[in-house]
Formats: C-alpha cells, structure tokens, sequence
C-alpha cells in the first residue's frame, strides 16, 4: 500500500512540477515523507509504579526502559526502530537545535535528569534505537514518568503528548479499582486521543485480579467511558518468551494487546495516512485542473472563455481580500486567540482558587501537622486534575477556533483543517517546585516539662509568696497545685499557637504551590497557543498563496488561449485534453485509495 502512495504522490509532483507549481511540490513532498517512512506514537501512560516500563520490555523483548520498585522513570523514553542499537540524551539548547549525546545501553538503568554526560544541561528524553520486529511497521513507544511523580505533581506534562499520539496506553495495575484520580486522568485521555486503552498490569501477582477487571469496566460504564480492558502480565510475557511456552504467552494477555496494535493503532493510522494522501492528491488535482479547465474552455468557445474570465477575476478579487493584512480571517484568528488566552488564564485561575479554598478549609478543620502528607498528596491530585481539565478545554477550543477561521474560506473552496500537532516532546511542561514542607507539631517529652516549668514557675512564686503571710513554706501543696494549673494551661497554650502557626504556614505553603503551578502552567499555555496561532496563520496563508497562484494561472490560461490562432487551437485543445485526462485518472486513483464521501470529506479538501 505504501508503494501504491508513494507512486501516486510521485506522479502527481512530477505532473505539478511541469506545470511550475513549486507550492503543491512543496505540499506533496510533505506527505510523501510520511508515506515513505510512517511513524505511529503510541504512549504509555500512568501512575507511579504501575509497570508502565516492564510492559514496554516485555511488549519488545528488549531491556530498554529503566524498571525498578521506586519512581525510576525520571525522564521519557522514546523507543524506535533502527538497524543498529544505539541510545541517545536529546539536551536542550538555548536558541538553536536540541544537541544529541551518546549514551551507551548499559546505562539506561541508571540515566536521570541530573546525569554527568548531560554536562549541565536540562535533559529533554532520552532516545533509544533498537531493532525490533514489532518496532519495524512503524510503531514507536514513548515511555512517560508516573502521573504525579517527584518534583512533577500534575499530569499536564504527559497530556501534552497525547493529541499528536496515534494511541495511548493508561497502565493500572491488578492491585485495586479504579481511583478517582485515575478515572479522572482516563477522561482526559479520551477528549485529547481517542484511541486509548487501559492495560490492567501485574495479573500474575494479584488473584482477584477478574474481580478488579469487572469492578473497572463498571466504574467505565458509570463514566460513560469507552475504553478497552486489557489485563496483561507483563512478567509472564518474558517467561513465556524465554521458554517458548505457548500457553504462557496466552495467559499473559498480551494476544488481545496486539490485536489492539494491529486494528485501532496501525490500520487505523495507515487509514489516516491513505485519508491524508488521498485529499492532498485531490486538491493538487483540483488546483492543477483548474487552469487547464480554463484554458480548454477559452479553446472551445472564445465566448464561454470570456465568461470564465469574468468568474476568474471575481474568484481572483476574493482571495486577494483573503491575502490581505486586514482579511476578515486574520481578524478571525487573531481574536480569536485573544480570547482564548483570556479565557483559559480565568479557567485555570478559577481551578486552582476552588481547590486553594479547599485545602484552606481542611487546614483550619484540624492539625496541619499531623495530615500535612495526606493533604499534600490530595492537593496534587486536585491540582492535576484541574490542570488536565483545563488543557483539554483549551485543545477542544483551539480545535474550535480553526473550524471557525476556516469557515471564511468556504467560498474558495479551501477548508482544510491542519493538525494541531503542538505536543512535541521538546515542549513539555516543565517541573514546578514541590509542596513545601511543614512541622509535624510533635515535641519531646523534654520540651513539654520545660513548657510546662515555664508556665508553673509564676504560679509556684506568686502563690508561694502569699502563703508564706500564713506563716506557711514558699513550696507548699497549695502553691504546687497552682504551678501545675498554670503549667497545664501554659502547655495547652503552647500548643494551640503552635497549631494556629502551622495553620499559617500551611496556607502559605498552600499558595505559593498553587501560584508556582499557576505561573509555570500559564507559561506554557501562552507559549502554546502562540505556537498554534502560528501553525493556523501559515496553514491558512499557504491555502490563500495556492488558491490566488491557481486562480492567476487559470485566468492567465483562458486569456493567452484567446489569443491563439485558430489553426492552433485544435492541436492546444487535444493536448489540454489528454492532460486534463491525465489528472482525472490521478483523482480516481486517489478515490480508489480513499473513497470520498460526498458532502463530508469533499468539505475539507483545499
């Protein structure tokens, strides 16, 4: 099927390169490089120590994610075929290209952020190369850090992979049901990547894990989730690898899985790619026929050729308005993006006051002291919530705003919508500063008599030297009982300031964690929607270059046909012919390729 492309795409460019179109050169270039070498993202998802980086081994055989009993995914892992095994640290550099560092496989295990042959630098993944049979149809896993782990408490910096990924993976183990956090976490999944499904892990350690399977599929049903159950054994998988045994294999779920790969990940985006092949064949044609058209037309009848002049120069004024600095469209998405910012600042800012107030009322409830980690581990799950519900409110309303910019250009007949594949792995999100931390309010048995000897010290004095007018000792039963009054309260005292300081503190802490979120996440929202305004303008600007270039070429072709002599239109015509002949057979192949669906599919070819 990719041969059958990438002939289709060739013959098209050789085609639009002899009728000078150096712009659907360009554009059909594009798409054959992803015909030729198709890349399908799938990425591994999940909570901390949920097997995500054993699945992976196991689904390839190959020791390539670092596994351990603590949080030893640090950075994400890309793994992709090549011929040679070799592993690389993609380092960030400050206004210029990622730089590549070697990494030998050895030390995959032992890779962090904080590695010496990063020399400094922020370390932005790390690539690993391997052949694989599996990895050879194009496959390539992106093994992410656990939701909610060290130093990255929200689960933004993952969700940012998921809308250019071909299919996501969200690991949970056998262990128990579905948390809250987690069915919160597969919700969003959902609205950035459709084809996602949950790998329920580690069956072979837990032998309820039927139970656990049924009590999720339930908890998705309540949902109004859609997502496939695949409990896998991930440790079974190597055994059965290792020993050749059939029935181990089976038993570890992992047949189910590659029917997953094969139907929703690889046909489904070798579908996609035919799509896109399709309609970019369509519209080349389109464009190439339109001059072609005209001039035949001028050939013909020189009267409906001075008719199709007429409608060209019209359709030609219209896109010229489109091109302009003051186009209706470019206002369109210039507000649009405006608005957008504004509203998805307030969204988050509302989010993160609601879950501040929050945790400001369970503070004053108690003890900050005593619950200062169940409550910081809830406050991340809030805030990761709220940071994931606003990015993809704010992808749904970038997707929106392209359907809205490119409604301007339905009287050209350019539509398309371009994919807004922001999500690289460059840009993720970076780690904002943990929750600060808080006393735990406990004090030595030390420290509470001196508490309390300073606080009995006046009353023991002070009642002792009014006994001592009785005649009576200065220690006496009378001023002990004072001094252990007062003591007692001096004690409680003590305690309920530092109560009311740990309260203080924590809602400081509170708030400068939600404020550092804010700050880093508002960043990167900015930063993204200046990237899609971007990609949007250039999208929409080549459609007004390629419509206005082909409107121009047609009117130039229906003008100099009516200038040929009429012993010379008969043979023009017949080569006119025979090429637009050409283009219709091309546009079948690509409706062979993809069937158009009227009134659907022809709505988004430019």
């Amino acid at each position: 099927m990719n041969d059958a492309m990438t002939g289709l795409l060739d013959r098209t460019t050789e085609i639009a390169a002899s009728a000078g179109r150096t712009d659907l050169v360009g554009r059909l270039a594009v798409v054959r490089n992803r015909a030729v070498d198709p890349r399908f993202r799938v990425v591994v998802v999940g909570q901390l120590k949920q097997g995500k980086s054993q699945f992976v081994n196991s689904l390839l055989n190959l020791a390539v994610c670092s596994v351990g009993d603590d949080e030893t995914t640090a950075l994400s892992t890309v793994v992709q075929h090549s011929e040679r095994a070799f592993a690389e640290l993609v380092l960030a550099e400050p206004g210029s290209e990622p730089r590549r560092v070697d990494l030998p496989l050895d030390e995959l295990d032992a890779v962090t952020p904080k590695t010496r042959r990063a020399e400094g630098r922020e370390v932005l993944r790390v690539e690993v190369n391997v052949s694989s049979p599996l990895l050879a149809d194009g496959l390539v896993f992106v093994d992410t850090p656990g939701v909610g782990g060290h130093g990255n408490p929200h689960a933004a910096a993952t969700l940012g992979l998921l809308p250019a990924a071909d299919a996501v993976f969200v690991v949970s183990d056998a262990s128990q049901e579905f948390t809250e956090p987690e069915l919160a976490f597969l919700r969003q999944v959902t609205g950035l990547c459709p084809a996602a499904a949950c790998l329920i892990t580690k069956t072979d350690l837990y032998p309820h894990w039927r139970q656990i399977v049924d009590a999720d599929r339930q908890h998705l049903g309540r949902a109004g989730l859609d997502v496939p159950l695949l409990p896998i054994s991930s440790i079974l998988r190597s055994h059965a690898l290792r020993l050749d045994d059939r029935s181990l294999h089976e038993e570890s779920g992992f047949d189910a899985l590659y029917d997953f790969l094969r139907t929703r990940v690889i046909e489904y985006a070798q579908g996609g790619l035919r799509r896109t092949v399709s309609l970019d064949v369509h519209s080349v044609v389109e464009h190439l026929q339109l001059a072609l058209a005209s001039e035949l037309a001028a050939l013909r009848d020189p009267q409906k050729g001075a008719a199709a002049v007429a409608e060209l120069q019209r359709a030609k004024a219209v896109t010229e308005e489109l091109q302009k600095k003051t186009a209706r469209w470019q206002q369109t998405l210039a507000d649009g993006i405006a608005d957008l910012a504004s509203d998805i600042d307030h969204d988050l800012r509302d989010r993160l006051r609601q879950v501040t107030r929050e945790a400001e009322r369970a503070v004053d409830e108690g003890d900050p002291g005593k619950e200062w980690d169940e409550l910081g581990e809830w406050l991340e799950q809030q805030i990761a919530q709220s940071v994931g519900d606003n990015f993809v409110w704010a992808h749904d309303r970038a997707l929106w705003l392209a359907e809205v910019v490119a409604e301007h250009f339905a009287d050209a007949g350019s539509v398309e919508l371009p994919q807004l594949d922001v999500a690289d792995l460059d840009g993720v999100l970076e780690p904002v500063v943990e929750l600060a931390d808080l006393e735990s309010g406990r004090i030595g048995i030390t420290q509470k008599v001196l508490v309390g000897m300073r606080g009995s010290y006046g009353g023991v004095l002070m009642f002792g030297l009014v006994t001592t007018l009785m005649g009576m000792a200065l220690v006496n039963p009378i001023s002990v009982s004072a001094g252990v009054l007062l003591g007692t309260k001096a004690y409680r005292d003590d305690r309920d300031a530092r109560v009311v300081k740990r309260r203080a503190d924590a809602k400081v802490a509170i708030r400068q964690f939600t404020d550092d979120v804010s700050f880093q996440v508002g960043k990167e929202s900015k930063d993204r929607l200046r990237l899609i305004q971007r990609m949007l303008r250039d999208h929409f600007t080549t459609i007004a270059e390629q419509t206005l270039r082909s409107l121009a070429d047609s009117l130039r072709a229906a003008q100099e046909a009516a200038t040929v002599a009429s012993t010379e239109r008969a043979r023009r015509a017949a080569e006119v012919e025979r090429q637009l002949s050409v283009l219709a057979e091309l546009k079948a192949q690509a409706a062979q390729l993809f069937p158009v669906q009227p009134g659907v599919d022809e709505e988004v070819t430019a």
